[in-house]
């Protein structure tokens, strides 16, 4: 894989483009340096494939038909050496990318449709690698309207030609917080409004828990109690009969006492044979008096009152029927008591709220609408001075008799949207007295692409792609409209990479980097592949003259060929 060189003049631009099995081309290594880079040949040469294929690396949609005949894929690589903060760079990092050294850009098309794309290379998805690319090359063309149709792309002109980043930026953050704000004070509202429609369940509710006034764990303390109540019914009969042979009229602790007391007045010889009863006797009454106080302790703890069995019973039904009402079991019924309180609550403090996230509102809309007009002033002034810019190239470019001018429509001041209050769009008047209207729809092709590049000229340096690609602007031109065409696009390149396709040699004659496009026979002859060779100055005076005067180059051609890229400054 390819690695990007050392860094060129300019920092950011594209470094090399390689490209493997794609139409026409076998293998094709190409590297750039700063600048402004021209690249010409023979109409059919593949000018078109080399910026298909580029196209292709940044992103574009695949196509199994650019997969050379013969091969299963095809494949291309573009090398980018760009600053750090650069933004390219920057939504890299953003995606878990390893940006040291710079950017490659790699896809891969095979030959039953399929691609695959990559991120120095990592496996990345198309989007992001389309993304990416839009941050590092523009390509505009004579038919190209991408760079001017969205009237939201207009607006990113005025604000790059403005400098209004910063401005931009805190409308944005002005505009997330009002939405916020917004969604707050709607979903306040209709949770108001949901509990104003529960207000009166909401009081009965609470009423009735209230008067309830469930406790944690009731349920099992009165199931156990009134387990206890029943079993004590069905046993207080028993108690009361074993109390009553043990402790009644009838119990016979008495006659055992009164023999227990004549054994012991017996006199000493007959000590041993009574000893026994009377240690049996003794026992005896000890045992039914255990009996009788063992009889009474339990008939104490077992006392039985109906009335304690009904209410317990009573509490236990309402408890249960409580939670059925509310879909709980009873064990959630103080949950259930604190939730009502809280949403009786919260209906109290609802209009409070309410009002203080109106209040929250209002500022924040006020916060969005003054930074909206604010930045909206400074966009008619930027868009005022881009005229100008504009308006000032467009005679050497034979567009003397054009005008180049922004519409701005600004909505009230909290009504736009997170870019601002202002609807931009570029309009043109190609001549007095006709119908002025949107670019797009008013420039023919060959003026489009000249009002683009006196836009183009006029943005040099602030902001956008560090590289830019023209594809053929000059055709259906004059040599004067070349020559000027060509004097831009040179000083364009004085602040961002220029790659020009061109036809013309007062473009060509301007470039500081000359790649000749041509055909040639492969495979003794069985095929035709494209071909792109380096120029040096020799060879460029060649390719001038042959622009110049055709397929039969001249001396005259030549000597013109001179005198041309002596005049532009471009002779070696």
């Amino acid at each position: 894989m390819n690695k990007p060189r050392s860094k060129p003049e300019c920092p950011q631009a594209l470094a090399r483009l390689s490209i493997r099995d794609i139409v026409l081309i076998d293998a094709i290594d190409l590297d750039f340096g700063d600048g402004f880079t021209v690249l010409t040949g023979e109409t059919g040469a593949g000018k078109s494939i080399l910026l298909d294929a580029f196209a292709l690396a940044l992103g574009a949609r695949g196509d199994a038909s650019l997969v050379r005949p013969g091969t299963e894929q095809g494949q291309v690589t573009a090398v980018f050496d760009l600053a750090p903060d650069h933004a390219a760079m920057q939504k890299a990092r953003e995606a878990g990318f390893d940006t040291d050294g710079g950017l490659i850009l790699r896809r891969v098309q095979s030959a039953d449709g399929r691609t695959r794309a990559f991120l120095n290379d990592q496996p990345v998805s198309v989007q992001l690698l389309r993304e990416i690319g839009a941050e590092l090359v523009e390509i505009h063309g004579q038919h190209d309207e991408r760079a001017l149709v969205d009237p939201a792309t207009h607006r990113g002109f005025v604000d790059s030609f403005g400098g209004l980043a910063g401005e931009v930026a805190a409308v944005r953050a002005a505009h997330a917080r009002m939405q916020s704000a917004q969604t707050a004070c709607e979903d306040a509202a209709g949770e108001l409004e949901a509990a104003r429609r529960d207000a009166d369940f909401l009081t009965h509710a609470c009423n009735e828990i209230d008067a309830l006034d469930p406790q944690p764990g009731e349920e099992e303390t009165l199931a156990e109690r009134r387990q206890r109540l029943m079993a004590a019914e069905k046993v207080a009969g028993d108690l009361n009969e074993a109390l009553e042979a043990v402790g009644g009229s009838n119990a016979p602790t008495a006659h055992m006492a009164s023999v227990l007391r004549k054994l012991e007045r017996r006199g000493e010889e007959t000590r041993a044979i009574l000893d026994p009863v009377v240690q049996g006797l003794s026992r005896a009454l000890e045992a039914i008096e255990e009996a009788r106080l063992a009889s009474e302790a339990a008939i104490r703890d077992s006392a039985f009152d109906p009335a304690d069995l009904e209410q317990i019973e009573e509490r236990l039904f309402a408890l249960r029927g409580l939670a059925r009402k509310h879909s709980v079991q009873v064990h959630d019924l103080p949950a259930l008591k604190d939730r009502l309180h809280g949403k009786r609550d919260a209906l109290e403090a609802g209009e409070a709220r309410l009002v203080a996230l109106e209040k929250e509102k209002a500022a924040s809309v006020e916060t969005y609408r003054k930074a909206a007009v604010a930045l909206s002033a400074k966009r008619r002034a930027a868009a005022e001075k881009l005229d100008a810019a504009v308006n000032a190239e467009l005679p050497e470019l034979k567009l003397e008799r054009a005008r180049f001018f922004t519409e701005i429509e600004t909505a009230d001041g909290a009504q736009g949207g997170a870019s601002g209050i202002d609807q931009i769009v570029f309009h043109v008047q190609t001549n007095p007295g006709s119908m002025p209207g949107p670019l797009m729809k008013v420039a023919s092709g060959g003026e489009l692409a000249r009002f683009l590049l006196a836009l183009k000229v006029a943005l040099a340096g602030r902001g956008g792609a560090p590289t830019l690609v023209f594809d053929e602007i000059d055709t259906a031109v004059s040599g004067a409209v070349s020559q000027a065409i060509g004097a831009r696009l040179e000083r364009l390149a004085g602040s961002v990479q220029v790659l020009a396709v061109t036809h013309a040699p007062q473009v060509a004659a301007r470039a500081s980097h000359h790649f000749l496009i041509g055909k040639s026979e492969a495979d003794g002859g069985k095929r035709v592949v494209t071909d792109v060779s380096r120029l040096d100055d020799h060879s460029r005076g060649e390719e001038v003259a042959r622009m110049l005067a055709g397929a039969t180059v001249t001396d005259e051609a030549r000597a013109a060929a001179r005198r041309l890229m002596h005049d532009t400054g471009a002779a070696g």
